[in-house]
């Protein structure tokens, strides 16, 4: 076996990188390619930072990217305290060797493994010396900048989801389930479908409207999403909601009409159209939206 180990949140362009690196090394030497991966994030558990910490994939969304990659296997390791305290030989000699069968081990740039780990030069010294081949890969960069969850994440927090999907190799998206809303949008002609999440810890894109792909009923559409604290109506200001608490992901589906409560939706982030206003009223709303739907519209054949 060839094994590939990391959190590989997003499955994004640097970890398509190494994951194709791992499967034509695996078909090189005749053998299954496997990812070895965690959950829940370490920071979830450690409480380093985890507040404040959102994800840019669920486990099975990983899972199922890594394998349409062409994995033969992924494997899922409970991330826990004790877990944690491994040192990287009782890591990559207990589960790596023993438990998966790996031969080889595929190192990234930045991986890190076990609570003594050092630089992938270190890792890279150990592995060796318990006999393990060692398959090394580089990062990859995008607009300049080394590719990596975090800067994803940071992009995303800014509404900057090109730059996001860049990093990604894809279209940012959130799948979840429509929930009752306000209805406020239906009394001006603009009926939404709100969005409850599956996952709680995905992140939520910065405030401010979107050009969306929208999947539900088997069917594709095109749409506008709305992400924030409905300002309009309940007086909170966008800079002052700083929770996902206070937030709601409202999505206008262009030409549709049918009821959709308690189904699946899933919304693909295209293109940011604005960001996030206060409106003085309801009149001065309806404006806005027939605004940002032309400027969604107008965009639409590009994506």
């Amino acid at each position: 076996m060839v094994v590939a180990t990391g959190f590989f949140d997003g499955v994004h362009i640097g970890h398509r990188h190494v994951i194709d690196r791992l499967v034509s090394a695996a078909r090189e030497r005749g053998t299954e390619s496997v990812v070895v991966t965690f959950w829940p994030h370490p920071r979830n558990v450690l409480q380093n930072g985890a507040r404040g910490l959102r994800l840019l994939s669920s486990l099975q969304e990983k899972k199922d990217m890594l394998l349409s990659l062409g994995v033969d296997r992924v494997e899922v390791l409970n991330f826990t305290k004790e877990f944690s305290r491994l040192t990287t030989e009782e890591y990559l000699r207990g589960y790596v060797m023993d438990r998966f069968g790996g031969t080889a081990i595929l190192l990234g740039y930045d991986n890190r493994m076990g609570r003594d780990a050092g630089t992938a030069d270190d890792i890279e010294a150990r592995a060796k010396a318990i006999g393990l081949e060692v398959i090394r890969t580089d990062g990859i960069a995008a607009e300049g900048v080394t590719v990596s969850s975090t800067k994803i994440r940071e992009a995303l927090s800014e509404g900057n989801v090109t730059l996001a999907s860049e990093m990604l190799g894809y279209s940012y998206q959130l799948h979840g389930v429509v929930v009752e809303g306000n209805r406020l949008g239906r009394t001006i002609g603009f009926p939404t479908a709100n969005m409850q999440l599956y996952e709680p810890l995905k992140l939520i894109p910065a405030n401010g409207v979107y050009l969306a792909k929208v999947e539900t009923l088997g069917r594709t559409y095109c749409g506008m999403t709305n992400v924030g604290t409905r300002p309009t109506v309940t007086g909170v200001s966008a800079t002052d909601a700083n929770s996902d608490r206070l937030r709601t992901i409202e999505t206008n589906i262009f030409g549709f009409g049918e009821d959709i409560y308690g189904l699946d939706i899933r919304v693909t982030f295209l293109a940011r159209i604005r960001e996030e206003k206060h409106f003085s009223s309801m009149d001065e709303l309806r404006a806005q939206l027939e605004l940002d739907r032309d400027a969604c519209m107008a965009l639409s054949g590009r994506f």
